[in-house]
């Protein structure tokens, strides 16, 4: 897991658009990419898990307001597609 500080987040508010409703973003990787991610999500134990550890590395009080996950883009899309094949599965 890379270790970045908050300010290395370059997500300035004057440079970010707001994600749609239902949405929120995270920036993810040394190159800190964008991702948009629907709410529903956040239900997700590996997505749970993975919040859980950005808040231990970088805490959620940023003066940006903005959610740095401590993963590369490859995990983290490994983690969207899991997160999006168990929400689109019909419950047992």
């Amino acid at each position: 897991m890379m270790i970045m500080r908050k300010e290395q987040a370059g997500c300035n508010k004057e440079k970010r658009s707001r994600a749609p409703k239902g949405h929120f973003v995270v920036y993810v990787g040394e190159e800190m990419r964008r991702f948009v991610v629907p709410l529903s999500y956040l239900r997700s134990p590996p997505f749970q898990q993975l919040l859980e550890k950005a808040a231990e590395e970088f805490g959620f009080q940023t003066q940006n307001n903005c959610i740095v996950l401590p993963c590369d883009v490859s995990t983290f899309q490994m983690i969207l597609e899991i997160t999006a094949s168990s929400s689109s599965s019909p419950p047992p």
